[in-house]
């Protein structure tokens, strides 16, 4: 463990030499405030080479980021969710190929008797968000939102093309494990990814683990003028249904809720740990917890084309994005799954070369697919390799 202050800004943790320059731009993006408090962490083969995090866990700067200091990660959310749905499949208890009204019957309303689980996981299902009217705090009782989900109709046919499951998916998840299990996503993610990896990460975060917390800080003015898109568009209604400010996940209820697509509370280690099941081809340190077989579907079960929701030309895998030139070319080439969050926050496995990266933060920046501060994060970790 080394800590340091630069420029006032307390830093800690542990960086191997041979990634001193990620962390010199780390420290240089707090010292400057494009950063005001984060983490980074780098594993390979599940051992950690970077675990470092600093600056501050509030505007005022009275609280410094700690080791454990956690904030809402948004959208590396639906990694973890997608976790919980690959043992499921691996276990046998859940078959990719079959409808998800097998698992949850009501979904079969409305004409969605045809979609698949592979047609959620890989954002295709046509059901990317609610039904006007629905508010924030509607979404915010799971089963409640699940069902309203399960009754509509579906927005596109499954399986023409990707559009992002803005905020459902872990709804969709939810519905599908609580169908299996009997059991919420949350939970679900506790017992058998969180507990048995030590990973401090929370889809439904404990009244106990609050003082912990670090508000995110709302980004810029969006660039995305939603009010000039097609009223009857996916885009549109995703984005509308229900519209969400940043600000919605300053409340004890929405940390409870445990939103699967959206409502994680973790940090660059946890993130990192889980998602090193995938880059560890199903384990982590010597701990299984998926087959190698089931971590190459993330890879072959894919789906590409022009996102009907974020309009950009995305490859979707089982459950992660997959590099797609164009518009994802920061991602490596290979077996390199990946996602971020609103505001930059942004986790990679990579499978090829056993290879985990997080980096998690509170100052948002605009834009939902990673950042310039975690492109140049993760171009640094593989300048190093």
């Amino acid at each position: 463990m080394s800590s340091s202050v630069s420029e006032g800004v307390p830093t800690a943790g542990h960086v191997d030499a041979r990634f001193s320059e990620l962390g010199a731009v780390f420290r240089a993006n707090l010292a400057s405030e494009a950063e005001l408090g984060g983490s980074l962490c780098v594993l390979i083969d599940g051992v950690p080479v970077v675990d470092l995090w600093g600056g501050w866990a509030d505007p005022d700067r009275t609280r410094p980021w700690e080791r454990d200091t956690i904030t809402n990660v948004w959208s590396i959310s639906k990694t973890v969710s997608s976790l919980a749905m690959l043992v499921l499949v691996d276990r046998g208890e859940v078959d990719p190929d079959a409808p998800v009204a097998e698992y949850w019957p009501e979904f079969a309303a409305a004409g969605k008797g045809g979609v698949l689980v592979r047609h959620v996981m890989n954002h295709s299902s046509g059901v990317s968000g609610w039904d006007q009217p629905v508010t924030v705090d509607e979404i915010l009782d799971l089963d409640a939102a699940a069902e309203r989900l399960a009754a509509q109709a579906p927005w596109w046919p499954a399986g023409i093309a990707p559009g992002y499951h803005l905020l459902d998916y872990g709804h969709l998840v939810h519905g599908i494990v609580r169908g299996v299990t009997g059991r919420s996503l949350g939970s679900f993610v506790a017992d058998e990814l969180a507990a048995p990896l030590g990973a401090d990460f929370w889809l439904g975060l404990p009244a106990s683990e609050e003082s912990r917390v670090s508000l995110v800080v709302p980004p810029p003015p969006s660039q995305l003028d939603i009010a000039s898109l097609p009223p009857q568009s996916p885009a549109f209604k995703t984005f509308t249904g229900p519209g969400l400010g940043a600000e919605a996940t300053w409340t004890r209820e929405w940390r409870a809720a445990g939103i699967g697509g959206a409502g994680g509370q973790g940090n660059a280690r946890s993130a990192a740990l889980l998602n090193a099941i995938i880059a560890g081809r199903g384990q982590v340190a010597g701990t299984r917890i998926l087959s190698e077989q089931t971590v190459e579907r993330v890879f072959t079960d894919a789906i590409d084309g022009v996102d009907y929701v974020l309009g950009l030309p995305l490859r979707w895998g089982l459950g992660w994005g997959l590099r797609q030139a164009g518009s994802t070319d920061y991602i490596p080439e290979g077996r390199v799954a990946f996602w971020g969050g609103w505001g930059g926050s942004l986790v990679t496995a990579d499978a090829d070369r056993g290879v985990t990266f997080g980096y998690v933060m509170n100052r948002m920046s605009e834009g939902i697919l990673a950042s310039d501060r975690g492109r140049t994060y993760l171009r640094a970790v593989y300048d190093a390799l």
